[in-house]
């Protein structure tokens, strides 16, 4: 359905709109210029709205607010906000009534005029998206970046044309209802995660999987081959089959091999053409192992797409995305980096394994449901010192003392960031590396890990 048409179709029929915050803002303005009936519905009541309230008022919007915004929903269509189940009991109720349930996201699909280059997985899939788009726009492409970075879309799907690409970055929550598929999928890995909101982690996977399923012979699917889980989603595919891996060589895909311009390693590409050297490791200028994997992934989902010059130009300036293994400065020869955005183990691992110098970790916050006993061997192994903060500090410390490789390293419970900042620079020593890699979300404490990682930076740059 083209985005016209599908705006169309909403004029006669009444919208709820569930969480009004700015990644729904867009939305609601769109349906209330094109003279839809709108109710925004959210938690806060109109006070923590502020001068939104009176704006959106305005324009024609109403309101469902406080405790009860989600009881007897009668409206025809309702969008749920992505971390919201689907299966509320609430919502189930309402689509008995008849109201159909999507989200804003879903709408994108249906109207997107461009091909769709989409990326999940539990770790490195903003990283990974980053580079596909900007690996994109270095090529002369016009690209729309959203979904789970960046901004919603579906306001911006009049103004696209048949020959932009649209890169998304889509969490489980909003592939878990989704029933269309990108052109390019890429999984970057699997471990459990957000269990806090998922029945298991079972239901994880199948949210995941949703990338792939819907897709047609046309179509593209990146797996990565390392992942005990996305390998095992290789033979499902319904189009075009790519992998990427650090352990084996790909039978199309990226694989590593010698550099054959150099020392070292380089990756390599495996295609219908044949084989052929890509981009050097050296030539990479993100730190970790994990960022090689990235760069793998975006490799293979541009094959035909960004020439390997372009690639290879991009990598030797490319720094990397805010809060994710973040220089934030260097002082008495110290390095301070904010990887705020670890908010589970894996990631926070990956972190760790960057690093061939001491480290001075600080972690920490809301516990949502998932096990910390692969943190603790690597904690003993890579950290000099442990400072704790947040609501999953205790889990933490016990991942790392009952690991069959503690040794008695110190661990710290500290109040707050200040101190625990306070306490890195006292103990840091030159050659050393701090780093914020909380292993746990930002809720406890902050609005969400941006924050978290803007006031951890603050905080370091203050320091004298």
């Amino acid at each position: 359905m083209k985005f016209e048409e599908y705006l169309t179709s909403l004029q006669n029929k009444t919208v709820a709109v569930i969480g009004i915050g700015v990644s729904n803002r867009p939305l609601i303005e769109l349906l209330l210029s094109r003279g839809v009936a709108v109710t925004a519905c959210d938690r806060k009541d109109r006070s923590a709205l502020g001068a939104l309230a009176e704006e959106l008022e305005e324009q024609g919007c109403r309101f469902r607010l406080g405790a009860d915004y989600l009881k007897d929903l009668t409206e025809d269509i309702i969008f749920r906000t992505p971390g919201m189940r689907p299966d509320l009991p609430e919502l189930t109720a309402a689509v008995r009534r008849g109201s159909v349930l999507t989200s804003e996201m879903e709408a994108f699909f249906a109207v997107c005029p461009c091909p769709i280059i989409a990326v999940t997985g539990s770790d490195g899939k903003t990283t990974t998206t980053t580079i596909i788009a900007e690996l994109l726009r270095a090529a002369g492409r016009t690209v729309h970046l959203g979904g789970n970075i960046g901004h919603p879309l579906l306001a911006e799907a009049g103004n696209m044309t048949a020959e932009d690409i649209t890169v998304l970055e889509l969490s489980s929550f909003q592939l878990m209802t989704i029933t269309q598929s990108p052109h390019i999928a890429v999984v970057t890995n699997l471990a459990p995660n957000h269990l806090d909101v998922h029945k298991d982690y079972a239901e994880y996977i199948a949210a995941k999987e949703n990338i792939f399923t819907h897709q047609s012979a046309e179509d593209i699917a990146v797996f990565n081959a390392d992942n005990e889980v996305t390998r095992s989603f290789i033979g499902r595919e319904a189009g075009r089959l790519y992998t990427f891996g650090r352990r084996e060589e790909a039978e199309r895909g990226t694989y590593l091999a010698p550099d054959v311009d150099g020392e070292g390693q380089a990756i390599w590409m495996a295609n219908d053409a044949g084989r052929r050297q890509v981009l050097s490791l050296s030539g990479i200028k993100l730190p970790g192992v994990h960022n090689v994997e990235n760069y793998m992934a975006a490799v293979a989902a541009v094959d035909g797409l960004v020439p390997d010059s372009v690639i290879r130009d991009f990598a030797k300036s490319f720094g990397g995305v805010e809060h994710r293994i973040e220089l934030v400065r260097e002082l008495d020869g110290v390095r301070y980096y904010n990887d705020s955005i670890a908010s589970s183990p894996s990631r926070t691992i990956a972190g760790l394994n960057s690093f061939p110098e001491p480290v001075i970790l600080i972690a920490g916050g809301k516990d949502k449901g998932i096990s910390y006993d692969s943190l603790g061997p690597v904690v003993n192994e890579r950290v000099k010192l442990l400072i704790l903060c947040g609501a999953t500090a205790g889990v933490i410390r016990a991942s790392v003392e009952r690991a069959d490789n503690y040794g008695g390293l110190e661990i710290v419970d500290v109040e707050d960031y200040r101190q625990a900042v306070s306490l890195a620079r006292s103990r840091a020593r030159e050659g050393d590396v701090v780093i914020l890699s909380p292993a746990s979300t930002s809720f406890d404490r902050f609005a969400n890990f941006m924050e978290r990682g803007r006031i951890f930076k603050e905080m370091v740059n203050e320091l004298k």
